[in-house]
């Protein structure tokens, strides 16, 4: 049981370090699939950090998935895993990464649709009772389909993150960047922020409040969201990341820069704008025969 102590240390210290430079919620994950693999290796007997090979890590991993964990979830635990191999790389236990030889089923990409531009249109310009409460909803709608920002950015945001038609946010990874404001969430922002002392507790800096006058929550803004798609008449679910997809994929329709919308969104990789936008090898091609110049003199041959 002292070896297993050993595993349980060095997953602590890793725990640690992770809470250093990522969110609490990444954080919580990352101890959940390394606490699932700590019950394993407790159960088999097995202590020594240095045993972790790739038999073993194909061993827990198909019995996560044997008792029913789902592709997306096994991809997670894999990641955790890989990660906690380097930690351990670091640490002297291990001389290379055995995750990198374990492969988990692929993860099915169901991206939510975008909203129709239209329906979305109607749906931001219907009138409010320009309550406070509803000054500020109409803000948190604007601002989410104008800067295609993920709910946890937007629930964080402070009063001093706020520019001129611009706003400052923390990424994954606690990255920061800065997006532009569009000209409508800049007027709802206006008229929220001339309310917002109505209900927001003395000294709170959240831009967005709640009618006891704190910070608005993760599950508050997705209540609301909602709850609005259904009083005003829109037909289909709406919740956040559905704002984000859909800000993606009208900007890349109307902009066709995927560079651009790859920076707006806070992607790392280019890949995953790609996947995000549901860019495919048509669209790509078209662009391509749109832009390059020996595509072109080659079009323009064929058509002559």
């Amino acid at each position: 049981m002292a070896a297993a102590a050993s595993v349980a240390q060095e997953v602590a210290a890793f725990i640690a370090q992770l809470g250093q430079h990522l969110s609490p919620a990444t954080v919580a994950a990352y101890q959940r699939d390394l606490t699932a693999l700590l019950d394993f290796l407790d159960h088999h007997r097995i202590g020594d950090p240095g045993a972790l090979d790739a038999a073993l890590i194909r061993r827990f991993l198909g019995g996560e998935r044997s008792r029913g964990l789902a592709p997306r979830s096994l991809a997670r635990r894999r990641a955790a895993l890989s990660r906690f191999a380097e930690h351990l790389m670091t640490q002297g236990h291990l001389d290379h990464n055995p995750v990198t030889l374990v492969r988990t089923p692929r993860v099915a990409r169901d991206l939510p649709r975008p909203v129709d531009v239209d329906a979305l249109a109607q749906f931001l310009d219907t009138p409010h009772d320009g309550s406070p409460l509803a000054c500020r909803d109409q803000a948190m709608l604007e601002l989410f389909y104008s800067s295609g920002l993920r709910l946890a950015e937007l629930a964080a945001l402070d009063l001093d993150d706020l520019h001129a038609q611009r706003v400052r946010v923390l990424g994954k990874g606690r990255k920061p960047r800065q997006v532009p404001v569009g000209r409508r969430a800049d007027e709802a922002l206006t008229t929220w922020l001339s309310l917002r002392s109505a209900l927001a507790a003395e000294g709170e800096r959240a831009l967005f409040v709640g009618a006891r006058g704190n910070r608005l929550g993760h599950r508050a803004i997705q209540q609301r969201l909602r709850r609005l798609a259904v009083t005003r008449g829109l037909s289909e679910h709406l919740h956040p990341h559905r704002l984000r997809h859909s800000f993606a994929s009208h900007l890349l329709e109307s902009s066709q820069d995927l560079r651009a919308v790859q920076e707006l969104l806070g992607h790392a990789n280019l890949s995953t704008t790609q996947v995000y936008t549901r860019l495919d090898w048509q669209h790509l091609a078209a662009g391509y025969d749109a832009a390059h110049p020996r595509a072109r003199r080659r079009r323009d041959k064929d058509e002559s």
